[in-house]
């Protein structure tokens, strides 16, 4: 028998309440209209798993075919001990007390706004850095489109953690659970079941959200990175025709206490604070229940093998999961089946990892990297130490000198030019094409690759540029080489480095790539030793 207070709604009255107000005996009313009845709640709760709220908190009811799994303290799926973003509980059950919405998502790329009342300096957690726009998008950097994104100390956390899983065999009650206000991940393993995991909010973590989606709640605006720079992050249309970077590519948690610890997570929240993977997307449950997934086409990882400014080496990829567990790569980028789990690797960000969202990848640097790499203000000092040595070309004899860094795609006539082969730097000039003859008889045709006049040895002839993102050095060194075939000048020992990496392309090809325009490496090792004369007198 129902109280005054509780009398039985109609169809239209239950579906009219707003989604906040639905008490356990309205939801068990409305969905015992479209199943005709209405079972017990039933909680499970294992010895071992403490209780996570008071127990005091009046029992929560369970609708038909859901059933509530209360999470104990600092257990989190498969092992991470995080999520995601902010959100006040879930209204199913009433919690002795209600946590306070997190701040709306927003990108902190200028330092004030991390800024605490007293603090003297903002927190810097790191950097984020796309490959292959040395510095700058082709448009200018753009509010949340840009080639560089510095993620700072929030000034209220927006963190979330795993809190709560339901089992859900009843479409009614999955439309229920579908709440604005609270995030969720919702694994659908079929047409009539489907499990979906609760967050709550996280008081000591920041998250921050990359992918392709213009969206608010995405603090980066990543879309696909072409060689030589001009892919469509930041361009004219914003995002490309056939992007394979996911709307919600990725999300990033991290530790607002020091050391400011920072993982990385598959997939990230969407509008309606939720992360759904499809009957067809790769999803499993954990050896112990749980579950877990990757997205479409995958975040890959790779982290250093040693210190990335130190002595750098090439680790090996790996597949970050929704939940934050790391997998062997799959046989293609967007293969059913997962690659085996490594126990022993972390999601963990480090100083120069590196992060492919199938379309670009970023590299991840820390406060402490960054303070060994050079500034812009000491990249522009190397240029004019260069200039001042009054570099010439060999047969010209006119005085070569470098353009400003910020003149980045427009030739200036006392550019220097490289044979890429030899390393032998010149003035530029229009002779010396390699000729061949033609397939049709004794016609000759133009090849595009010169004959240097220094050393007879043929190949391209292209401008030298300075790498001008301080981000992806690996030193302070002098620049003293260049990257085959684009003509990027950097130090020797970054040079090194990055020939080494081997960067995704396509669906489960690697290739290494210039990391100021990601152009493909060629030649035997990949980089020069750029060979300058001085003036004669």
């Amino acid at each position: 028998m129902l109280g005054k207070q509780e009398r039985q709604l109609t169809e239209k009255e239950v579906f009219k309440l707003p989604r906040a107000n639905i008490s356990i005996l309205h939801l068990s009313q409305a969905v015992s209209l479209v199943v005709g009845q209405t079972h017990s709640c039933r909680r499970i709760l294992t010895a071992q798993r403490p209780v996570l709220r008071k127990a005091t908190r009046p029992p929560s009811a369970n609708i038909n075919g859901c059933v509530s799994v209360l999470w104990p303290v600092g257990m989190v799926l498969e092992g991470s001990s995080e999520a995601l973003c902010p959100p006040p509980s879930l209204e199913l059950r009433s919690p002795c007390h209600k946590s306070q919405p997190p701040p709306p998502l927003g990108s902190l790329a200028h330092p004030h706004q991390g800024l605490y009342p007293g603090d003297k300096e903002p927190v810097k957690y790191g950097e984020l850095i796309v490959l292959g726009y040395n510095g700058s998008l082709a448009n200018g950097d753009k509010g949340r489109r840009r080639s560089r994104l510095a993620l700072y100390k929030r000034p209220k956390a927006n963190g979330v953690k795993p809190d709560i899983i339901h089992n859900i065999s009843t479409p009614l009650v999955s439309k229920a659970l579908s709440n604005k206000s609270q995030h969720s991940i919702s694994y659908t393993l079929s047409r009539s079941h489907s499990v979906i995991v609760e967050y709550t909010h996280d008081s000591s973590k920041d998250m921050f959200q990359i992918g392709r989606s213009t969206e608010s709640m995405i603090d980066f605006v990543v879309t696909d990175t072409s060689a030589s720079g001009q892919g469509g992050v930041g361009g004219e249309g914003g995002q490309s025709a056939q992007s394979t970077i996911s709307r919600y590519a990725c999300r990033i948690l991290c530790e607002r206490s020091p050391p400011y610890t920072t993982r990385i997570y598959a997939a990230g929240f969407d509008s309606s604070k939720n992360i759904f993977l499809g009957e067809r997307a790769a999803k499993w449950r954990t050896s112990d229940g749980l579950m877990d997934g990757l997205t479409t086409n995958g975040v890959l990882v790779m982290h250093p093998a040693g210190e990335f400014v130190g002595e750098p080496a090439p680790g090996v990829w790996r597949e970050i999961s929704v939940c934050g567990n790391v997998y062997a790569l799959r046989e293609t980028r967007s293969a059913q089946q997962r690659g085996k789990l490594v126990e022993n690797e972390s999601n963990t960000l480090q100083d120069g990892s590196l992060i492919d969202l199938c379309g670009a990848t970023l590299l991840w640097r820390t406060p402490a990297g960054l303070r060994r790499t050079p500034t812009l203000k000491q990249l522009e000092s190397l240029r004019l130490e260069l200039n001042a040595a009054r570099p010439q070309c060999p047969v010209g004899f006119n005085t070569l000198a470098f353009p400003s860094l910020a003149q980045r795609q427009t030739v200036d006539k006392k550019q220097p030019w490289v044979y890429v082969t030899c390393g032998h730097v010149h003035g530029y000039h229009n002779w010396g094409f390699r000729r061949e003859r033609g397939a049709a008889g004794g016609s000759l045709a133009t090849t595009g690759e010169r004959e240097c006049p220094m050393c007879r040895r043929v190949g391209p002839y292209v401008p030298l540029w300075l790498g001008c993102e301080g981000g992806l050095y690996l030193d302070e060194g002098p620049p003293t080489h260049a990257f085959c075939p684009c003509g990027h000048v950097c130090s020797e020992k970054t040079v090194r480095g990055w020939s080494q990496v081997p960067l995704p392309h396509g669906t489960h090809a690697f290739h290494a790539a210039c990391p100021f325009c990601g152009t493909w490496l060629t030649g035997e090792h990949g980089y020069i030793k750029l060979i300058f004369q001085g003036p004669l007198d």
